[in-house]
């Protein structure tokens, strides 16, 4: 599996065990890596939920790994309290050595100065070819491509899509969305993207320390049980459905509809969201409070059969198919 993506990272499977919050705990993060894809820290996760001083959990992983591993940075306005903080975080995980950086949400111009000054790469988060265009005016060197299936913050088009209004780009391109099992892996690759992220299938696994009601709730899922919510984060965030999301309902109210559809004041509504939500899916994804069920997940929930151990899932995708050198 030899490739441009798999060459840039010095990775051997080209597998991104995707930034979640609140799954990505340490020990889930080094091993993928240790298995030979590429975990990524989110470092809400890694300071909000599991404790870690940002870079004793930098630490804490490279206890447990050497090969390399990720860090998602997300994009707020520079205003933000939010933004001080990831721009600290991202000062420091350079200085530990972290060298591949995936951006999200907003423009990631800044990160790519402070990381190719490194020496580092960073890949971007992409929904729509415009975001893709804007990206590569920032300099970013890939791209990951978030489709219809994907779980967290999904995208409005297929994989199939995504590839045909993407891959004249010439930027190396990962699919985010819909890779459940060693078929999907397959297929995916067949379709000219040089990897994939995946976030569901490795909650569901040994080494992730979400709660059993949540991994259980993965395997029952089918993905007509997927939806999209606007009340968790102010952005359609891919969901499992139960009957605590019936009660409240998938679409924003009216103030937070105005508030959202504001260039400013959409910030304030997303933190307001943010704040709330943090709690609500730490206690639900985590200690396992049925009361709240914040449970995420994409439509790969249909080919999650059993709860796994990473390498065991890592070798067979490995195993199901071999990609020409490009």
């Amino acid at each position: 599996m030899d490739n441009r993506f798999t060459r840039q990272l010095g990775i051997t499977i080209p597998i991104i065990c995707g930034a979640m919050y609140p799954c990505s705990n340490p020990e889930l993060i080094a091993a993928v890596s240790e298995a030979g894809g590429i975990g990524i820290i989110q470092p809400i996760s890694l300071t909000f939920v599991y404790g870690y001083d940002f870079r004793e959990g930098i630490r804490r992983i490279r206890q447990l790994t050497q090969k390399p591993v990720g860090m998602n940075v997300l994009i707020e306005s520079q205003s933000t309290t939010y933004y001080k903080k990831m721009s600290k975080w991202l000062d420091i995980a350079l200085e530990e050595g972290i060298r591949f950086f995936i951006t999200s949400l907003g423009k990631p111009d800044w990160v790519v100065e402070r990381v190719h000054a490194a020496g580092g790469i960073v890949y971007h988060d992409v929904t729509h070819r415009h975001w893709a265009e804007k990206g590569i005016e920032c300099g970013i060197d890939g791209l990951i491509a978030v489709n219809n299936r994907a779980g967290g913050h999904a995208g409005e088009e297929s994989a199939e899509s995504l590839m045909q209004n993407l891959g004249d780009l010439d930027l190396p391109l990962i699919c985010a969305g819909g890779i459940g099992d060693e078929n999907d892996f397959a297929q995916t690759l067949s379709l000219g993207y040089l990897g994939v992220q995946m976030g569901t299938r490795f909650i569901a696994t040994k080494e992730c320390h979400s709660s059993e009601a949540y991994k259980n709730a993965i395997l029952k899922a089918k993905d007509q049980d997927i939806v999209l919510s606007e009340r968790i984060t102010g952005v359609p965030l891919s969901i499992i459905k139960t009957p605590n999301i019936d009660r409240m309902g998938l679409k924003a109210g009216p103030i937070a509809r105005w508030m959202l559809n504001g260039s400013t004041t959409k910030h304030w509504m997303r933190m307001l969201y943010g704040i709330k939500s943090l709690f609500q899916i730490k206690n639900a994804s985590i200690k396992g409070k049925r009361a709240n069920e914040y449970w995420q997940a994409g439509k790969s929930v249909n080919g999650i059969q059993s709860i796994e151990g990473v390498r065991d899932i890592i070798q067979r995708f490995s195993e199901s198919i071999k990609t020409p050198t490009q």
